[in-house]
């Protein structure tokens, strides 16, 4: 079996979403395609308020943003493909697919955005296996999504956005957080999130990480210690915390094996997760007609993965002609300046200088290889 799209989407995740939306709503025929059983990725796990201006949903609830996008995406004709796993994807755009686990085909488009998010990353230590150890994303999914507890005594191995918020839904949910740990010697995430959980009564263990943990069966105890300013354990300052649950929030890497697989140039920029496609400023990777949105293109916030997947749909529809250069300018321009809003003051700055690498690494991949426009 076989389909044709003038675009594909592949990930329906903020950054997805937001693609189809755009590109839906200016007339081309558009799917977007996930491997879960239902659209919307990190969305429907946040179901703490948004923050920022009203223009980016401050004070709506994350999974109310994914249900008015899906709802959008219905109006602008996209198609929805769920249970969809996409094995391969050539540099033809001829992408393989599975649909629910046992019928293959085949969907060709001419552009592609990929929106494929990213993973969590782990950590090794002394008992890491044991059953009681997962990402924090994974314990968020247990609550928000499938109504589960994970445990009842928690340790928060993180403090950035998603370990401090995590810890609140934990407490929310009625589990008992003993403490957040961090190696570095400050708070990673924003300040208010940390004070909600320290009002609580949550200690946050700042040069402090996990050094072990205990159980026959399950997590039953973690050991953690002090740090020194290299980041090791200083002997002697080890303390046991009685837990159930270890949870490790300790940054994410971007999905992007499609577009190794399509041929994309990539980058090293460890402050945006790692190994990174190559694009210029309207989200095309190297492979011209290949455009890439969200965490993929390096690790931001829902937000800016939101505004990404738009920018690259506005880059798909002008090279289809779907809309003028002069539309494309003027919806460029909006996005951008939404983008640079985003990534202004101490927890955004540093991503706005590391993206400009990327574009300027993209220039030269294209000027050596003669196709630069």
């Amino acid at each position: 079996m076989e389909k044709k799209a003038n675009v594909l989407v592949i990930g329906a995740g903020p950054a997805g979403l937001c693609a189809g939306i755009e590109t839906g709503k200016s007339g081309a025929k558009v799917i977007v395609i996930d491997e879960n059983t239902r659209p919307g990725g990190q969305l429907f796990k946040q179901i703490h308020r948004f923050f920022g201006s009203e223009q980016h949903h401050a004070g709506v609830r994350g999974f109310e943003i994914g249900e008015m996008l899906l709802h959008k995406c219905k109006e602008a004709g996209v198609e929805m493909m769920l249970s969809s796993v996409v094995w391969g994807l050539s540099p033809e755009f001829r992408a393989g697919v599975v649909r629910e686990g046992k019928r293959s085909m085949t969907i060709t488009a001419d552009k592609v955005i990929l929106a494929t998010g990213a993973s969590e990353n782990s950590l090794m230590f002394p008992g890491w296996t044991l059953p009681g150890v997962m990402g924090a994303g994974a314990a968020q999914t247990m609550m928000n999504i499938h109504r589960v507890l994970p445990g009842k005594r928690a340790l928060m191995i993180g403090s950035g956005n998603v370990g401090l918020i995590v810890s609140y839904q934990l407490l929310q949910a009625g589990c008992e957080v003993k403490a957040v740990v961090e190696i570095l010697p400050r708070v990673g995430g924003y300040k208010v999130h940390a004070n909600k959980i320290a009002r609580l009564g949550v200690d946050i263990l700042i040069s402090h990480t996990v050094l072990e943990v205990r159980g026959r069966e399950r997590v039953e105890e973690a050991i953690v210690g002090r740090g020194d300013r290299n980041l090791r354990p200083i002997p002697g300052t080890e303390r046991t915390i009685s837990v159930d649950l270890v949870c490790l929030a300790v940054g994410l890497t971007p999905l992007s094996e499609l577009a190794w697989l399509a041929g994309c140039k990539f980058g090293y920029f460890p402050l945006l997760g790692g190994f990174v496609p190559l694009h210029n400023r309207g989200m095309e990777t190297t492979v011209s007609g290949m455009y890439i949105a969200g965490d993929a293109s390096g690790i931001e916030e829902a937000s800016t993965a939101m505004e990404e997947g738009r920018l690259a749909g506005v880059g798909a529809l002008e090279s289809l002609a779907f809309i003028s250069a002069a539309e494309a300018d003027s919806r460029r321009k909006e996005i951008e300046q939404n983008l640079l809003m985003l990534r202004k003051g101490p927890y955004g700055d540093f991503r706005h200088k590391e993206k400009e690498k990327i574009y300027s690494e993209w220039k030269k991949v294209k000027e050596k290889a003669g196709g630069y426009h």
